[in-house]
């Protein structure tokens, strides 16, 4: 609706003109372009869809099998009559009753016949088998346009505007016709229409997707949540386990702080390698191919897919790792320990304990790592939609790109520094298990070995030219063809350079 029209009153000869205020819509002088919608059903998601189509400009007129009753429920410059009424004025209908009941539908078949009917229907659990509950209005209703959408949109988003959460309708349908209105009307309300296609292509993809509990976070949660057991349990055994089977000293107190807290920086960094590794991976095999227009193996598709969830996982647990070192000292457990050394460097009449490379490594171990911290913070923030929105590409190439590189760079550097000199200490080899720091740092160091190689000016240049579109294959330059013959090395070269 245009933004001018908007300024008319919508609703003629009603709303409060006295107490009570005629709730019904002059039906002979709508506004010009704008259609009625009706909507079936008085629910939660009814009730709020009615409100932001009213706030968006609509006439609407709701059916309900008890008007009376409903009528109180709706905003007054809506109408809220009988379905039968409500189908035959209305010239685009949302029908907003459960599957189960579109069979009581069926005497308004006349009235529906060539109009467009919206699907907002979710089910109980996820349907795999199908057919969806489009494809059964549909089927009940042959004579109508049916278009699924605004069933992954909340009651609340509705009501409250496209402020919060995602502001996509994912909208399928047989009719272009259709879904094109249904689209102008989402824009109308704020949202973004998404066309999906076909009902019988989509609309049970569409209808499965509130069910789905963080389908893109599944595998990055899993793989974190594994880590960490493993890690756990390595932790655990060399720091808890060991002590108590060798020398019968008890150390289960770490369990709860200390061996989570040597957990959580190895899990946070082997994450943060992983995110970076599949582009590693998907440059090399672009070298390899020498093209960009091959297909990744679909295990890398999925992986390049949810890196940004690996690196929010990441993020987690270097934050975890912050407070838990933080509170460190806190524990009753390291007061007493700190009682103990000062006794006994009292008693063997040590005045001084100082030792420089101690004290350099633990500054350098610390300033190293909130600088790592930082930069993942930066990354997290900069993933969030609002605020990625306000950069252009190649500031956020920069950031997730550049700066993600230089985060793991300092996570590796963090961890160098924690493991200093031990790497080499027999004696850190509890049960002859390698430190776990030794486990960690060969990903990541792979990675940035990797990267570095990918840097190297020969590879740097041939791998922007593919991006750009080169092909060996097909010989193809970017340059302007040469003043005189168009030859070189022998053989004629394909000109682009004016793609």
């Amino acid at each position: 609706m245009p933004h001018e029209d908007m300024k008319s009153p919508l609703i003629r000869g009603g709303g409060c003109g006295g107490a009570g205020g005629s709730r019904h819509l002059e039906a002979s002088a709508p506004d010009p372009g704008a259609p009625v919608v009706g909507i079936l059903g008085t629910g939660d998601f009814s009730r709020s869809l009615c409100r932001r189509l009213v706030a968006s400009g609509y006439q609407v007129v709701v059916g309900s099998r008890t008007p009376k009753r409903s009528l109180a429920l709706f905003p007054v410059d809506a109408e809220v009559t009988s379905q039968m009424e409500a189908a035959s004025q209305a010239d685009l209908v949302f029908v907003a009753l459960f599957p189960e009941h579109y069979s009581t539908l069926a005497g308004l078949k006349p009235a529906l016949a060539g109009k467009i009917l919206v699907d907002v229907s979710n089910g109980l659990q996820i349907n795999q088998m199908g057919p969806s509950h489009a494809e059964q209005l549909a089927s009940e209703f042959p004579e109508s346009y049916v278009v699924k959408g605004f069933n992954t949109i909340s009651a609340w988003s509705l009501q409250m505007g496209p402020r919060d959460g995602s502001r996509q309708v994912l909208l399928c349908g047989d009719c272009a016709n259709a879904k094109s209105t249904v689209a102008e009307l989402c824009r109308a309300m704020g949202f973004v229409p998404v066309d999906m296609g076909h009902l019988s292509t989509t609309a049970l993809e569409i209808e499965n997707i509130p069910l789905r509990l963080f389908p893109s976070w599944r595998v990055p949660i899993l793989f974190t949540t594994a880590l960490f057991v493993f890690f756990y349990l390595y932790n655990f055994l060399r720091d808890v386990l060991h002590p108590f089977v060798t020398a019968g000293k008890s150390a289960f107190y770490k369990m709860p702080i200390e061996t989570v807290n040597v957990t959580l920086p190895s899990v946070a960094l082997v994450v943060l390698a992983l995110v970076y590794l599949p582009g590693v991976f998907a440059a090399f095999l672009q070298l390899s191919w020498g093209t960009k227009y091959n297909r990744f193996p679909g295990w890398l598709d999925c992986w390049l897919a949810r890196r940004k969830q690996f690196g929010l996982c990441s993020f987690m647990c270097a934050v975890l790792h912050a407070l838990y070192s933080l509170c460190l000292p806190m524990r009753r457990s390291a007061r007493y320990k700190l009682l103990n050394k000062a006794f006994e460097q009292v008693k063997a009449g040590v005045e001084d304990s100082w030792v420089d490379e101690d004290v350099w490594r633990m500054e350098l171990y610390v300033s190293v790592g909130i600088l790592a911290l930082g930069f993942l913070s930066l990354l997290a923030v900069t993933s969030l939609p609002s605020v990625a929105n306000g950069l252009n590409w190649r500031e956020f190439n920069f950031i997730q790109s550049r700066l993600g590189y230089a985060a793991l760079v300092m996570a590796t550097v963090h961890t160098l520094l924690y493991g200093w000199a031990r790497a080499f200490d027999s004696a850190q080899y509890h049960f002859n298990l390698p430190p776990t720091f030794v486990l960690v740092l060969p990903l990541p160091l792979a990675v940035l070995a990797c990267r570095l190689a990918l840097c190297a000016p020969c590879v740097a240049s041939r791998l922007f030219r593919i991006r750009r579109g080169w092909e060996r294959s097909r010989h193809i330059r970017f340059a302007p063809p040469p003043e005189e013959g168009g030859h070189r090395n022998g053989g004629s070269l394909e000109d682009v350079s004016h793609v």
